[in-house]
């Protein structure tokens, strides 16, 4: 699976194309009334520091709730996120209503994933102490070397949903999340990814995760498109968070029937309204067991693209 569509809502909002209003002179919307997309054509003339300050200009800002940044690279797609990060940050006076952000909003055809560079975005959380959403897609590791600091550990009182996408997830990253004070945050998602791109999450990385001692609201846990899904699903069998979640995601991975054995195996799941194990190399009969004891118990149980326990080449969803 490869990210082939934009998003069309975040935040409860639509998400509404920036550039592409100011380029035909169209109406533009009240600033609260969608999630406001800036993207960067390959072939643009411009830059987004331009096309920040032009969307700035074109609406009210005080009103702006969400933001969408998509291509901040335009035809350079190894350009780092860290001039572009410096504008928002810089900006966050004159946004005080923005509760919402997802950076590196792209689809394949724009950068691969593992080509989105990112940069630290602790400065965004420190500037925006009201922010409540923050998604990043990208390749949050660096293969063969040390990572830079893509996230430190911060406290942060309004942060509800925090969601990571990545081919490979840098471990640092995972530990400054259990190491953060997140007393509000409700919705937790990471996209490990593979080692083949940089991931090096451990169990051990996880563990203050999976313990919630410093997430007591968190109710959605996602620790997916995994290479160790079955490996993480033996560590969530035992693990405390589990008995507050609502829902529960270890899709997009390569789980087996092992990791699926574990799961059952572990602490009652059945108080779960959702359990998400989609893009999994379960075979009939595990996936029948998993039907008899979890969806039979009420739990939305989502076991769709199967990808066959005899597959000799299992791969995560998105990788590259």
């Amino acid at each position: 699976m490869t990210v082939n569509k934009h998003i069309e809502e975040f935040h409860g909002l639509p998400v509404f194309d920036v550039a592409g209003a100011l380029a035909d002179g169209r109406a533009l919307p009240a600033p609260g009334d969608v999630a406001w997309r800036l993207d960067v054509d390959f072939d643009s003339s411009g830059t987004f520091a331009e096309l920040w300050e032009a969307f700035l200009g074109a609406v009210d800002p005080a009103g702006v709730r969400a933001v969408v940044v998509g291509s901040w690279w335009g035809d350079d797609p190894m350009q780092p996120l860290t001039e572009s990060l410096a504008l928002i940050v810089g900006s966050a006076g004159r946004l005080p209503a923005l509760r919402a952000l997802f950076l590196g909003e792209a689809t394949f055809e724009e950068s691969e994933i593992s080509w989105i560079q990112p940069t630290d975005l602790t400065p965004l959380l420190e500037a925006y102490p009201l922010l409540e959403e923050l998604a990043a897609r990208g390749a949050y590791s660096t293969y063969g070397e040390l990572p830079p600091p893509y996230l430190r550990p911060v406290r942060h009182e309004h942060l509800r949903a925090l969601r990571f996408e990545s081919g490979g997830l840098s471990g640092t990253v995972v530990q400054a999340i259990g190491a953060s004070e997140l007393p509000a945050l409700e919705r937790l998602d990471l996209w490990l990814g593979t080692d083949d791109y940089g991931c090096d999450v451990t169990l051990e990385d996880l563990a203050p995760v999976l313990d919630g001692g410093r997430l007591p609201a968190l109710r959605h846990l996602g620790l997916e498109n995994s290479h160790l899904a079955d490996e993480i699903a033996g560590a969530v069998a035992g693990a405390p968070v589990v008995a507050r979640l609502t829902s529960l995601s270890l899709a997009l991975g390569m789980l087996t029937d092992q990791g699926a054995a574990a799961l059952l195996a572990g602490q009652p799941l059945t108080h779960l309204a959702s359990l998400d194990l989609h893009h999994h190399y379960l075979g009939e009969e595990m996936q029948q067991r998993l039907r008899d004891s979890v969806a039979a118990a009420g739990v939305a149980l989502d076991l769709s693209d199967a990808e066959g326990p005899d597959n000799d080449w299992p791969y995560v969803a998105t990788g590259e």
